[in-house]
């Protein structure tokens, strides 16, 4: 479809492309081999791959087995079924194992990854670096998406974002927070203190910021108390509706579920969305009048991304609209 709405309405800055809103990371074997099979499940629940698993090195390899748990993580996801969403967190650049895991986990499994994940990104030659690591790999084309820990890299954010091979960035809350040398408490770390502490609430707006700057994914940090959903659904639902983020991590597979109904859309927008989109493309995208309002592409753009968001978090489409998610990810995004 040659007039598909996300080729005539996203660009540089409003976002080329879109992303499950969860990020499920886990490390140890049983564990993952657990997130792919519950991925599988709930991709067949919902009719599309609702969240992305991320096999992480960084904290999951043990000192020592670096290159072991490189290779069980390549395999896993050579392993993992053909619509599986599958990443890798790597270590970071100047860590000893840093080339030796792209060497090992792109060069073999570059062309089934969704991306590579990167940690501690001071700056843009840190990205510089994680790139002709991938390229010397012969992964040239997997997306880098990359973690900001520090007020230094935060600082940096847009220009990290503006790099072209990064597609998001990532908020380590609890590097951030004790990288300021005990001038944070401890209780910045924690679900509430997070969202109420100004030095990482700026932190945080500033990373969301830089992404949109150069329409880049954000995605928001963890909330280590995962068996408390009251206090994971409001830290989502805050970092959605009010901080400008569009992706969350998992570290539990309980925060999944909660996570994509925090960052879905109202059912009522979704319906608005639907007749608005298909209303603009009978006018070949001229302004048009709607419910008393008139609308033109700036409008359009926002509604086209409501009903990506309904259709990344499972929820069911307007039958007017889901023959434009029929076609393959590659020919949206």
């Amino acid at each position: 479809m040659k007039d598909h709405p996300a080729r005539i309405l996203l660009g540089a800055q409003a976002g080329a492309f879109s992303l499950p809103v969860c990020d499920h990371y886990s490390g140890v074997e049983a564990r993952m081999r657990k997130s792919l099979a519950l991925q599988a499940e709930m991709a067949e629940e919902f009719g599309t791959c609702v969240f992305d698993v991320t096999l992480d090195c960084e904290d999951g390899a043990p000192v020592g087995g670096e290159a072991e748990h490189a290779a069980l993580v390549t395999e896993l996801a050579l392993a993992a079924a053909p619509q599986a969403r599958v990443a890798v967190r790597v270590h970071p650049v100047d860590h000893p194992a840093f080339d030796a895991d792209v060497a090992t986990i792109a060069g073999r499994a570059g062309q089934r990854l969704a991306h590579i994940m990167v940690p501690k990104v001071e700056s843009v030659a840190d990205v510089q670096r994680a790139v002709a690591a991938l390229d010397a790999a012969g992964a040239t084309a997997l997306p880098l998406h990359v973690l900001i820990e520090s007020p230094a890299a935060v600082h940096r954010a847009f220009d990290i974002a503006a790099q072209p091979r990064v597609q998001s960035l990532s908020f380590g809350l609890m590097d951030f927070v004790s990288a300021h040398g005990g001038a944070i408490p401890s209780a910045g770390m924690s679900v509430a203190g997070q969202f109420s502490h100004p030095l990482v609430m700026r932190a945080k707006l500033d990373m969301a910021s830089a992404c949109h700057a150069h329409g880049k994914v954000p995605s928001h940090c963890v909330v280590t108390e995962f068996k408390d959903m009251d206090a994971l659904r409001a830290a989502a639902e805050q970092a959605a509706r009010e901080l400008g983020y569009t992706r969350m991590w998992s570290i539990h597979p309980d925060q999944i579920r909660t996570i994509l109904a925090a960052f879905a859309p109202l059912a009522s927008e979704v319906e608005t969305a639907g007749a608005l989109i298909e209303s603009a493309m009978a006018a070949d995208w001229a302004p048009v009048q709607f419910e008393g309002r008139l609308h033109d592409r700036a409008s359009y753009r926002y509604f086209w991304q409501v009903l990506e968001r309904a259709h990344q978090t499972g929820l069911p489409l307007p039958e007017t609209v889901r023959p434009l998610f029929a076609e393959p990810a590659g020919a949206r995004h």
